[in-house]
Parts: C-alpha cells; sequence; structure tokens
C-alpha cells in the first residue's frame, strides 16, 4: 500500500523463511498483494501456499510457522508500530492487519508532498521503447487503432511517472504493396473524376476518402508514378491531426522506406548470415527461426528476390537496440498473435534476451449505439473511425472507455452510455469526484497546517476506508508495469471515486470542528491531488465545474 512496507514485508518473511532453513531451497518469489477483500486485512501473501506445494507440508501448518518467524521478529523491527494483527485465513494466506496510526502517518505524507509521495524509480531509468498503433498509412484510424493508442500512451505515462526513460514510437510501413495499391486505387479515382468509365477492382481502396485525394492530386498534377507515396502522405497527415486530438503523442515517426534505403536489412541479414542462421531453400532464403523455438523456419528474401515482412521487422528491432533501448514493447493486434515467436526468435539470433521484447496483444473493439452492434468493413472503408468517435464522445470519454478491458478482453464500447451526464458513466462518475471535492474547497478559506493536523480525528469508517484507498495507488502502478496493461488504473479511479461519494455521503465537511473540519478537509484535498493524478496519466482532464 505505501511505497516501502511492502519490502520491509518481504524482509521479514525472509527473515522467518531462513529461521525455518526454507529460504534457499524454496526458490518461491516472496509477492505481497492486496486481498481481494478487505475483510482479511490490508495486504496479504501466499508464500506458505507456494512452498507448501514444493516441501510436501499442510500450507496451514507452514502458514502458522512462518507467522510464528514474523512476530519474532517484529519485537525488534519498526514493523510492530504498523502491524496491528497477523492472520492465517483461508486455504493458507498470511494476512496483515495495519494499525490506524500507520494510515494517518501515510496520509500526512501524501497532504505534505501530494502526487510526489507516490512517485517511485522503479524503473531506474532503463530506457524503453514502446512502438504502438504503427497503422498503414492507407486510411483512417479505426477504433481497433484508437484502442491501441488509448493503451500505449497511457502504458508510456505510467513508466514515465515510475521512473523509466520511456519513448513512444510510430512504425510507418510506407512502402510495398500496399502503397502501390493505394496510388492505383487514387488513380482510377482521377480517372473517374476526368469522366472515363473503370472497373474498380475489389481488392482496392474503395472508400469514399480515396476520392479526396484523388481530387487534390488532380489539382497538384502529380504523377502516376509518385501517387502511392503522395496518398500516403495525405493520410499520414490525417492520422497524426486524429492522433493529436485523441492526446496520444509520439517521439518518433520510423519510417520502414528509410530502413532500405539507408541498407539496413542488408545489414541485418548479414549479420544473421555471418552468424549461421540463414540458409537457401527452393531459390530462397530462410531463417532457421526453430532453432529458438519458433515452429517453423521462415523465409526472409523469396525466390524472386523480394524480402518478406519479415526481413525489414528483423531489421527495425536491430536498429531499436542499436539506438540503445534496452526493453521494447510492442503493441499489436490479435491478427498478428502467430508472428511473435519469429520475432522473439530473431531478437534471440540477434544476439538479445528474448525477454528485452515484450508483445502486447490488443484485442479488438466492438462500438454500439442504441443497443446493437455498428457492423464493420475494412476493405470498403467502412468501419468505425477514430474521428467519429472522438466527434461523438469527445476525447476524455473515449480514452475511459477504450482503457476498461483488460487488452486480451474484446471491449464493448456503449456511445450512449460515454456520452451520458450521470453516474452509468464511469469517466463522468470520476470527474464529478473531482469537481465535488473542487467545488467543497472554494467554500472554504480556512488554511491547513499540516503538522497541526490532528488525522485521529478520522475515525469513521467511511473515512478510513478513503484513507486505504489512496493507499492502494502505487500498488496499482506496480501491478500496471508488470502486467503491461493500464486497465486496472480505470478500476481504481472508480472506485476511490466511489469510496470518496460514500464518504461525503455520510459525513458533513465544511462547518464541523475546526479541527475536524481541517483534517477532513486535508482528506478531500489528499482525494483531488490524487484523482488528478490518476486521469493525468490517462490523459484526461480535470473539471473543476461540472
Amino acid at each position: 500500500m505505501q511505497k516501502n512496507i511492502q519490502s520491509l514485508l518481504v524482509a521479514a518473511i525472509n527473515s522467518s523463511l531462513e529461521k525455518l532453513d526454507l529460504r534457499d531451497s524454496a526458490g518461491e518469489e516472496i509477492i505481497i498483494d492486496l486481498p481481494s477483500d478487505n475483510r482479511f486485512g490490508d495486504l496479504s501473501t501466499n508464500i506458505a501456499l507456494k512452498l507448501s506445494r514444493k516441501i510436501k507440508r499442510s500450507p496451514l501448518e507452514l502458514a502458522n510457522s512462518i507467522i510464528a518467524g514474523l512476530k519474532s521478529y517484529l519485537k525488534e523491527n519498526c514493523l510492530k508500530d504498523y502491524i496491528q494483527e497477523i492472520k492465517t485465513e483461508g486455504p493458507g494466506f498470511i494476512n496483515f492487519y495495519l494499525k490506524d496510526e500507520y494510515f494517518y502517518k501515510q496520509l500526512r505524507d501524501i497532504v505534505k508532498n501530494g502526487s510526489d509521495y507516490f512517485k517511485a524509480d522503479i524503473g531506474g531509468s532503463k530506457k524503453v521503447l514502446i512502438e504502438f498503433v504503427s497503422a498503414n498509412p492507407t486510411g483512417s484510424l479505426s477504433v481497433a487503432h484508437a484502442r491501441q493508442a488509448a493503451v500505449g500512451d497511457v502504458l508510456a505515462n505510467i513508466f514515465d511517472f515510475c521512473g523509466f526513460s520511456v519513448k513512444r514510437e510510430y512504425y510507418l510501413n510506407d512502402e510495398g504493396n500496399q502503397i502501390n495499391i493505394l496510388g492505383n486505387s487514387v488513380e482510377l479515382r482521377m480517372k473517374e473524376l476526368n469522366g472515363e468509365s473503370i472497373d474498380f477492382p475489389e481488392n482496392y481502396y474503395q472508400g469514399d476518402y480515396i476520392y479526396d485525394i484523388a481530387r487534390e492530386a488532380k489539382k497538384k498534377k502529380i504523377k502516376s508514378e509518385s501517387l502511392g507515396d503522395f496518398a500516403a502522405g495525405y493520410i499520414l497527415a490525417i492520422i497524426k491531426e486524429e492522433l493529436k486530438d485523441f492526446g496520444v503523442r509520439f517521439d518518433y515517426w520510423y519510417s520502414q522506406k528509410e530502413l532500405g534505403s539507408k541498407g539496413k536489412i542488408e545489414e541485418a541479414l548479414d549479420l544473421l548470415k555471418e552468424k549461421g542462421f540463414l540458409y537457401q531453400k527452393d531459390g530462397a532464403l530462410w531463417f532457421n527461426s526453430t532453432q529458438f523455438n519458433d515452429d517453423k523456419d521462415r523465409v526472409v528474401i523469396k525466390s524472386d528476390g523480394a524480402y518478406t515482412y519479415l526481413a525489414p521487422d528483423i531489421a527495425y528491432h536491430q536498429d531499436k537496440y542499436k539506438r540503445g533501448f534496452s526493453w521494447l514493447i510492442n503493441l499489436w493486434g490479435p491478427d498478428h498473435h502467430g508472428y511473435i515467436n519469429r520475432l522473439k526468435a530473431a531478437v534471440a539470433a540477434l544476439g538479445k534476451d528474448q525477454q528485452s521484447l515484450s508483445v502486447i496483444i490488443v484485442q479488438l473493439a466492438t462500438i454500439f449505439r442504441a443497443g446493437r452492434p455498428i457492423q464493420m468493413s475494412t476493405r470498403k472503408g467502412q468501419y468505425i473511425t477514430l474521428r467519429e468517435v472522438l466527434d461523438e464522445v469527445g476525447s476524455d470519454a473515449a480514452r475511459f472507455f477504450f482503457l476498461m478491458r483488460r487488452t486480451n478482453s474484446h471491449l464493448d464500447f456503449d456511445l450512449d452510455v460515454a456520452k451520458k451526464q450521470s453516474s452509468e458513466n464511469p469517466v463522468y462518475y470520476v470527474q464529478y469526484a473531482y469537481a465535488r471535492i473542487s467545488s467543497i474547497l472554494r467554500q472554504t478559506s480556512l488554511e491547513i497546517q499540516v503538522d497541526k493536523l490532528d488525522f485521529k480525528l478520522l475515525e469513521e469508517k467511511e473515512e478510513i476506508a478513503l484513507i486505504k484507498k489512496l493507499l492502494q495507488f502505487s500498488y496499482i502502478l506496480n501491478i500496471s508495469i508488470q502486467t503491461l496493461d493500464p486497465y486496472m488504473l480505470t478500476v481504481y479511479l472508480q472506485e476511490l471515486a466511489e469510496t470518496f461519494h460514500k464518504f461525503y455521503d455520510q459525513h458533513r465537511v465544511l462547518g464541523q470542528d475546526t479541527e475536524l473540519m481541517a483534517a477532513r478537509l486535508a482528506l478531500l484535498q489528499a482525494t483531488q491531488s490524487l484523482i488528478a493524478l490518476g486521469l493525468g496519466l490517462l490523459g484526461i482532464s480535470q473539471p473543476e465545474k461540472m
């Protein structure tokens, strides 16, 4: 809950295990979690359950032995001032109940330090590159791209807050067959605009936006051989504007075309050839990826001399490492799931740890209106775009809703709910908590002197519950980094808003005894500060009036 107490508890458990002569033989990581039900304490560990399977002892018996060692350890440690009780509950969980004094102390530190209280140098300035969206510049961004954009941007915000040196990158697939088809599509529409009768192929881009590009190309007298690049540039400008309005920024826009023009693809393949990982077969050049746990070897240069998709991807990731990044995080759509092993094999062949590449599969989203899903068809340009969602519900609701499910779960996005100004709309509910606190604070001129506050006056169960909820924030950020999924932050903010609303519906703040009012105002200030921090990490505004 607080930044240091988990590490203190891990040290205490380690000490107890050493006395039981279990530390070296067990080899299990000790994890301190929040109990799924707050009736079972404030913090919990399942170490007894994990060890019991290895050493063939009853988990309850083992948990009690560990607790005995913990109680002995606590007598000589500062934790004794924080721990009220330690219990074995359930099938062998060790649950820790903390003293109210502990929560008061942490609240005082939050009031003093604001959001800085929650900052932790987890990352140690480790260089991380998050590559996301990377949609081909052949059409507007879809809701699938929008969900990736929200996840990637917020994940980068969390990494940055937690001390990583993080950069955002968009990989432009700006050459190849899809750009040729795009140029051909524009050329045929230009002929149609000139009055010619054309037979438009089914596999060409058929959205109305192709007419817009054709009109612009006609006006600027773009030559036939340049139409693909012109159209890609035209669409890329639209994509950049959409992402800007969505609050998503990128540090780098990386061109695949430059990989080839600068000889980086040949350089990467030459390295793999020198290492003995490439071979000739059936007139093609193959990568021996099965040597690195891929299910089959992969072609990198086809028999006609053309590169497969894998060749530039190998060069691209080699370049990421050469730029000094030690952790590469890629966000892909579900149609790329089968591509993971071959790219991890390439990373290993380049001499890098496969664990230095993390791939997040972001599942698709279905847009609902009036309780019914909106049908989509991509090739004909008949799909819901990010721009349409932004125009209908705004950036705040769009970002929050795209993050409300685990990234590996399909997302249902209800446009009608996203537009509601009521507690049914989760982003409105959270923002309303912030605005409600702002209204309360505007009504008082009482000066809060932190060192003189008596937080022991906050003894109501709703007050304690709110303090405890504040202290869960660091845990939520840790989970988001460990799982590479920011969705828990949306869950947490809804729970924090609910905990605040319950407190305020039960207890008055203004017009109380001065000392009690000051303590409650300080609690609200801390709550408001944390809501602002959470919404800020989500890239969502914090309105003071609603």
